[in-house]
């Protein structure tokens, strides 16, 4: 097992997860609105198939390009990357990026208090997505 103390980057932890999730959350809009349909409130929404496009674009922005690359565009940004708890320098599983990732809501409740908390209570610095993922967040080599 991975035996050095990893460090908290919270400011890279913080600005990774802004990049990730304003791309997300901006994206995900426009699919509504271009693809949805307009109720008699005004309101837009995507029905039937549809409404799985913004649930597969989240996979395809996290897990999928994590996955891929080694680290989501955030992290890339941050000059951070997951990697697994054993300390192995290699791009994580498709499994170990979904842990991580679908405890996301849990880790950013309350702007973020939990995922902060977490990271720092946590010997390695993991946020709850991290500890069931069995991952560890270093800084990326240049």
């Amino acid at each position: 097992m991975f035996e050095n103390r990893t460090r908290p980057h919270l400011l890279r932890r913080i600005l990774a997860g802004v990049v990730d999730y304003i791309l997300i959350y901006i994206i995900t809009l426009f699919l509504i609105f271009t693809l949805g349909e307009q109720n008699s409130d005004g309101e837009y929404a995507l029905n039937g198939i549809l409404a799985l496009v913004p649930i597969l674009f989240w996979f395809l922005m996290t897990v999928g390009i994590e996955t891929s690359l080694g680290y989501t565009l955030g992290n890339g940004v941050a000059g951070i990357k997951p990697i697994p708890l054993t300390g192995e320098s290699r791009k994580l599983t498709l499994g170990e990026s979904l842990k991580r990732h679908l405890l996301d809501p849990i880790d950013m409740s309350f702007f973020g208090i939990v995922g902060i908390i977490t990271i720092n209570s946590t010997e390695k610095n993991q946020r709850l997505g991290d500890l069931w993922g069995k991952t560890i967040v270093v800084k990326q080599d240049k």
